[in-house]
């Protein structure tokens, strides 16, 4: 999950003030007993602007640090999101955390957000226990597959679910979600889903399986989660090809979730199009190009037919935390496309503006000449499937 913030205009209000003179001493604090101070000092001001649903004053807080003061900004977001996915239950004898299980998925059909059955959530209760969490932690799963439209929006309401999934997984309860009113899913040809779970344990006891030495690693605990749980994720996305994602704390997980997309994009494209238009791999061209705002936002790639310079589909690689234009970023497009087989690339070093289709919205794409150009499907094949990937 991306944290670039945007400047916003006019006063800022005590409490953001407060937030960011706390956030700077924390920045500067030379000893862990000044820490201790800082900390405590903004975890109470964070906590009473979550339970006051205030999430004005936390963006406008970290935007103006966003942007005078990168280190602090760090301070403040690690502590927001940590309060978020906690629930912020300083009352409890229990240590509570929000989790996130990404799944990647692809498909020529659309790519479902759905409610959990009971039989899967048992299933996947088993393998998160036995994977992934540490030994005796008590566990709620929200019984609905989310999309990334229909994840909480903001630290504060990301809060009020925290504290309902905690409620839950405090008496090992799994968390109905109602679902009337959860907003229309987009449809992409990739796109990712979300299990929701909340976590509790004794205060300072372990939550994940790699905390304890005796268990397991986070490389063997994703590799057994792959192997387990996503076998269980097959009934609720028929048609996909899957793969997924450590599950671990939500933002950190949203984030990974983010990055591991993009590769994953790029092959569920490759791939796509060799099932679509029978197309080897070795006989598809990519162009790569950067696309700016008023700076580097992220990169698309076109995709060619052989011997021909229409655009027949493409991605979307965004740049995501500090990377900007001195990030190597076309180099790491470049190197998945050639893991993926594709053999000709061509990077565009045009900076092109971050442009849509006016009609479909669609994102325009680089084509070899050198235009930003829609993707289009050859006449004749099947285009009911979404144009581009997300």
């Amino acid at each position: 999950m991306k944290r670039t913030r945007f400047g916003r205009r006019g006063g800022l209000s005590h409490d953001a003030e407060q937030l960011i003179w706390l956030a700077t001493g924390q920045a500067q604090s030379g000893s862990r007993a000044e820490d201790r101070y800082w900390e405590a000092k903004m975890t109470e001001l964070v906590d009473a602007l979550l339970d006051q649903d205030d999430e004005a004053t936390l963006s406008n807080a970290l935007d103006h640090l966003y942007a005078t003061e990168p280190r602090a900004y760090d301070e403040l977001a690690d502590l927001v999101e940590y309060r978020a996915e906690s629930g912020t239950r300083e009352d409890s004898a229990l240590d509570v955390l929000i989790i996130a299980a990404p799944v990647l998925a692809w498909s020529r059909f659309r790519i479902p957000a759905v409610p959990i059955p009971a039989a899967v959530l048992a299933n996947l209760r088993v393998h998160l226990q036995a994977h992934v969490l540490a030994d005796g932690v008590k566990l709620a799963l929200a019984d609905f597959l989310f999309s990334p439209d229909q994840l909480p929006q903001g630290y504060t309401a990301t809060a009020r679910l925290s504290q309902a999934m905690g409620d839950a997984a405090c008496h090992n309860d799994d968390l109905h979600i109602d679902t009337e009113g959860l907003p229309e899913t987009a449809q992409f040809l990739s796109d990712t889903r979300y299990i929701l779970a909340a976590v509790a344990a004794p205060r300072g006891a372990p939550l994940f399986a790699w905390q304890q030495s005796s268990r397991t690693s986070r490389e063997r605990a994703l590799s057994q989660w792959r192997a387990q749980g996503g076998a269980s994720l097959g009934p609720l996305l028929p048609g996909c090809v899957l793969d997924v994602v450590l599950p671990e704390a939500y933002f950190a997980a949203s984030r990974h979730a983010d990055e591991a997309g993009r590769p994953y994009s790029i092959r569920a494209s490759v791939a796509f199009l060799g099932t679509a238009l029978d197309v080897p791999a070795s006989r598809l061209r990519a162009v790569i190009a950067p696309f700016y705002e008023q700076q580097l936002e992220e990169f698309r790639i076109g995709f060619t037919l052989p011997d021909d310079d229409k655009v027949v589909h493409g991605v979307v690689w965004p740049l995501l935390g500090a990377e900007d234009d001195s990030t190597d970023t076309a180099a790491q497009i470049e190197a998945v496309l050639k893991e993926s087989g594709v053999q000709e690339i061509l990077n565009l070093e045009h900076q092109f503006p971050v442009e849509y289709c006016d009609d479909c919205g669609a994102p325009l794409y680089p084509s070899p000449d050198g235009e930003v150009v829609h993707a289009e499907m050859p006449e004749g094949e099947d285009n009911s499937a979404p144009l581009h990937l997300h």
